[in-house]
């Protein structure tokens, strides 16, 4: 499958190569490969000069596998085996090390204590909603601030909606803004027995119902914490809508990752629109996993029926007993449909289905006419001698063949449909289509590989 001519090319490299870019958010639903692409995107970048980092939440760690590290953490770490004049460092987001990070830089030593210290504190860091996005921008914000990598590329959290962190900032101001935070802040306010006395009085009724809820000793902890962090709330909002501005900046790029599926790219269509709305500068789409075949001429239907030509014993092959080699023509004496399927077989031979297309292989093997121990037949002409295959078993082979090669041009054609009904509803967006690899990245070589099909930006066989 290959771009439509009216689908503008995302050109890669020279986003890469403008040091003027200095942030690239990949985002998109789950599965479709977004920190693979970011991975592979910083080695590209820093194989060509740039000095990169790339920072991660994803919890699966395949990003540190890739690149021969054995764990990556909050902190940068450089990756070796980078072939270019650039440099590759790599972390993955420790949210909970994150926000202690921030309260230690923000609090004195006592107020930092009993902030950490704190029960509420503890679960909030751990896994609140919406904590994971919100200290993700936090990293962000810090990684740039420090001026130390010329080029930040970042894998968004795996959440609900992988828009999610564009709305943290909003989230947190809302809960810090919100009225039941207000109201455990006012006794603190209001200090000493005069404090104590308004809690008592008006919030009584609020307190005894939640106690019962949530426990009496759960709303002390989080009033603890509300009253030791009052003095931080204000930061948090103020570094919130710092990195939000940065992300809208002419020097961020986001990049939509998507699969050529109905759903993913429906999703994509979603991330196009609200970054179009939040006014995020939108570099284009990466359609990943992409399938191709080196026998594309031959349509699906063709395949089938040539298949089904050699399965009814309507095709004679003149040549019984031979096996033709590589590359040889069709014999003399075949049909038109036995010419088609012989060369579909040497299409098929040359350009195999890769692994990860989901065509479904035959569920049991052909049988062959041959027995596999030849002292065990009693028809010599049964067997097959040394460097021979008997008719059955190449008609046999060839419709199999032929079946899977029309599975896959129906994977085809199912993506180029998906494919451009996106690029109908969004024609301004730029497209790279990568090609599906025949198996997993786990190495630098493999990361190389994908930034090669997304600098091609077109899938190839």
């Amino acid at each position: 499958m290959t771009l439509d001519p009216a689908a503008a090319p995302l050109e890669i490299d020279p986003l890469l190569d403008d040091r003027a870019t200095r942030i690239i958010v990949c985002c998109g639903s789950g599965g479709v490969g977004k920190t693979t692409t970011a991975a592979a995107l910083g080695v590209r970048a820093a194989e060509r000069g740039r000095k990169v980092v790339v920072l991660t939440i994803d919890p699966a760690r395949r990003l540190a596998q890739s690149m021969g590290i054995d764990s990556l953490d909050n902190t940068p770490r450089q990756v070796k085996g980078i072939e270019g004049p650039g440099e590759l460092h790599a972390m993955m987001l420790d949210m909970k090390r994150t926000f202690d990070e921030i309260v230690e830089a923000h609090a004195d030593g006592q107020r930092a204590r009993a902030i950490l210290e704190n029960p509420f504190y503890q679960s909030l860091s751990a896994g609140f909603a919406g904590t994971q996005e919100y200290m993700a921008m936090e990293k962000l914000g810090q990684l740039r601030a420090r001026d130390e990598w010329d080029l930040i590329v970042v894998d968004t959290p795996p959440s609900r909606s992988a828009l999610d962190f564009l709305d943290a900032p909003k989230r947190l101001g809302s809960f810090l803004d919100g009225k039941f935070i207000r109201l455990l802040m006012a006794p603190a306010k209001m200090g000493g027995r005069a404090g104590m006395k308004f809690l008592n009085a008006g919030m009584s009724m609020m307190t005894g119902t939640l106690g019962k809820l949530l426990g009496g000793q759960f709303l002390r902890d989080v009033q603890t914490f509300v009253t030791a962090m009052d003095t931080m709330f204000g930061g948090f909002r103020t570094r919130a809508d710092a990195t939000y501005r940065l992300l809208q900046a002419p020097g961020t790029a986001f990049l939509v990752v998507a699969a050529p599926e109905r759903d993913a790219l429906r999703e994509a269509a979603y991330f196009v629109e609200r970054l179009a709305a939040e006014e995020m500068p939108l570099a284009g789409l990466v359609l990943n996993r992409v399938h191709g075949s080196g026998a594309a001429r031959l349509s699906a239907e063709r395949a089938r029926a040539a298949a089904e030509n050699l399965e009814e014993g309507r095709i004679v092959d003149q040549m019984a007993g031979k096996a033709h080699g590589r590359g040889s023509a069709a014999p003399d004496g075949f049909s038109p449909e036995a010419a088609e399927a012989h060369e579909a077989v040497e299409a098929a031979v040359h350009h195999s289905p890769d692994p990860t297309a989901p065509a479904s292989p035959p569920s049991e093997p052909p049988p062959t006419s041959a027995p596999s121990d030849p002292s065990a037949s009693s028809d010599p002409s049964a067997v097959s001698t040394s460097g021979q295959t008997s008719v059955t078993s190449v008609e046999q082979l060839t419709a199999g063949l032929l079946r899977l090669h029309a599975e896959r041009m129906q994977v085809l054609a199912r993506e180029e449909r998906t494919r451009d009904r996106f690029t109908a509803l969004h024609p301004e967006v730029a497209v790279a289509e990568v090609a599906a690899l025949p198996g997993d990245v786990h190495d630098l070589a493999g990361l190389r590989a994908i930034g090669d099909r997304l600098a091609n930006g077109r899938a190839t066989t």
